[in-house]
């Protein structure tokens, strides 16, 4: 009984997180749904039960959100800028990521609301969604461009982590990750291994409450059940069809630049990658996919010094695919709360998503779908209650994410062929490849 018990836990270890957040969702929309037909005092009874549940693990997941990114984003800046000094092949490197992190956000902040024009979310569905959550719940008002402009710069960074507001936030834990850099090296090692050790801690804690996401999800999904019915997984399939669209898009826009800026025939480029993104499809991990990444580089002309480089950096510090992926999961959130984007809450969102994604290099698929799209929508005033049901069917968008970070590495080193240095001026080590990195996680 005892071995029996025991072989028990360990097929509930080894069975996927996402997977049994996904049985959360679906059981507890069933149960809800089914509680409708069901007498009212039992029905109030279960909700009034699920609803604090849910909202308890909701909080425990929001209150890591600013400790975990502010300590992530001052230790990425100071990897970046260490992989920077190392030379100015490098260098350049790095500015190329940012320049397709940046690329990535703006395909997402033009193609979503269009998306969303074509196929609009469905008044009653989303709003009754909304209801099943955070009944009475009214849509945030934007600021002014004026406004939210000037609050990026944070007067009192203290008062702006206290009140979550996060654009002010990460613009600060950006500027004094640079600073960080430009002190004595002894100096700099303390801050940042502080910094560092505060993150690890934090995904300590991340990693408790999401081995509890099954039960978060279960309560939240009942409460949506019991008041809005099945209808809800309609807005469910709604997002996940945006979102892989959008990621299509994104992947696809790669190539004309490889064949542009890599000076590479498309079809070669296609056939040599094609093995590469396979293999991510089925791992859902870029770190797996390095040895087919270096081989689908070599067949597309790019030499071994420059992909020996260029390819273990992308995998540290670099995830293209998040940045128009999350960037697409605020503006359908902000869509289902009736909270309309203008342009310059776009580029906003485009500019925090990219800095962000410096907190989830590394992070499994589930705690940098929290790090990362949350504080994307504390800046632009989404509400996050709706972001634990998106996480439950997270799976496919996923895939895209990990195809579309392997897709933006080989176009990294395909450009960056062009800034090689003669054969008699080398080039630095690869830096090493660190940090969390669990097979399957799709977001390194």
């Amino acid at each position: 009984m005892r071995r029996s018990k025991v072989r028990l836990v360990d097929e509930m270890r080894r069975f996927p997180l996402a997977a049994r957040i996904l049985l959360g969702l679906i059981a507890g929309l069933l149960v809800g749904t089914a509680l409708r037909g069901a007498d009212a005092t039992l029905r109030d009874g279960a909700v009034a039960v699920a609803e604090p549940i849910g909202g308890v693990w909701l909080d425990a997941l929001r209150m890591t959100v600013i400790p975990l990114v502010f300590s992530l984003i001052v230790t990425g800046v100071a990897s970046a800028a260490d992989a920077a000094r190392a030379g100015r092949f490098t260098g350049r490197v790095i500015a190329i990521f940012a320049a397709l992190l940046f690329f990535g956000g703006l395909v997402a902040a033009g193609l979503t609301p269009l998306l969303l024009q074509l196929w609009p979310v469905p008044a009653e569905a989303g709003a009754a969604l909304r209801a099943g959550l955070a009944p009475g719940t009214a849509a945030p008002e934007i600021a002014s461009a004026g406004q939210f402009l000037r609050s990026f710069i944070p007067a009192n960074p203290v008062q702006a982590a206290a009140e979550t507001a996060v654009a002010p936030l990460v613009v600060f834990g950006l500027l004094f990750g640079f600073a960080a850099t430009r002190i004595e090296p002894d100096l700099r090692d303390r801050i940042t291994g502080a910094f560092r050790a505060i993150g690890q801690a934090m995904l300590v804690l991340v990693g408790g409450v999401l081995w509890l996401a099954p039960f978060g999800v279960f309560a939240l999904a009942l409460v949506v059940g019991a008041r809005v019915g099945i209808g809800a997984a309609g807005v469910l399939v709604q997002y996940v069809v945006v979102v892989s669209a959008v990621m299509t898009a994104a992947i696809l826009l790669l190539y004309p630049l490889a064949v542009v800026f890599g000076r590479v025939g498309l079809l070669r480029f296609l056939r040599a990658g094609a093995p590469a993104q396979a293999v991510a499809l089925s791992t859902q991990s870029s770190l797996a996919t390095l040895p087919a990444m270096l081989t689908a580089a070599e067949r597309s002309g790019v030499s071994e010094r420059v992909r020996d480089l260029v390819l273990p950096l992308a995998v540290s510090v670099f995830r293209y695919a998040s940045v128009p992926a999350n960037l697409a999961v605020v503006i359908y959130l902000a869509a289902l709360y009736g909270i309309e984007l203008g342009p310059v809450e776009l580029l906003v969102g485009a500019a925090v998503a990219a800095v962000a994604n410096l907190a989830g290099v590394g992070l499994p698929a589930q705690v940098s779908f929290f790090a990362i799209i949350g504080p994307v929508c504390l800046a632009l005033g989404v509400p996050l209650e709706l972001l634990p049901l998106l996480l439950a069917v997270e799976t496919v968008p996923d895939i895209f994410r990990t195809v579309g970070n392997v897709t933006a590495d080989l176009v990294v080193a395909q450009t960056s062929t062009r800034f090689e240095p003669a054969p008699e001026a080398g080039l630095e080590a690869a830096p090493a490849v660190t940090g969390p990195l669990p097979p399957g996680s799709g977001t390194v």
